[in-house]
């Protein structure tokens, strides 16, 4: 089981712990959280219910396109696009290329939140 870890901090203490880890000043644990983000809110917004469904979804289906994504979860295909980028760019979320698809891929079984 791959568990995805999320942390709470303000940017400054963001980058405080970036500017740490590359002078060498901290070390990254494996335990540590490889996502940041800033407030409970940024990350509701991302992990809302209907994102935790789609998770699921593509969890479970296996979806071989967004289009097929698209079709099991009845959302457009445009805002289901712009919602998996935003999964993407945190690393909820693989998009991988196949054919001439994207397939989204999760990331991870279970989501740990530090604060």
């Amino acid at each position: 089981m791959k568990v995805i870890k999320i942390g709470i901090a303000s940017q400054e203490e963001i980058r405080k712990r970036m500017f740490a880890v590359a002078k060498g000043e901290l070390r990254v644990k494996s335990s540590d959280p490889k996502i940041w983000f800033t407030s409970m809110r940024s990350l509701a917004q991302v992990l809302s219910d209907e994102n935790r469904a789609l998770l699921q979804v593509i969890r479970s289906s296996k979806p071989v396109s967004i289009t097929e994504l698209a079709d099991l979860t009845g959302r457009k295909q445009g805002n289901l696009s712009r919602t998996l980028k935003t999964m993407a760019n945190y690393g909820l979320v693989k998009m991988k290329k196949q054919d001439r698809a994207l397939v989204p891929v999760v990331c991870g079984d279970r989501i740990e939140i530090f604060v």
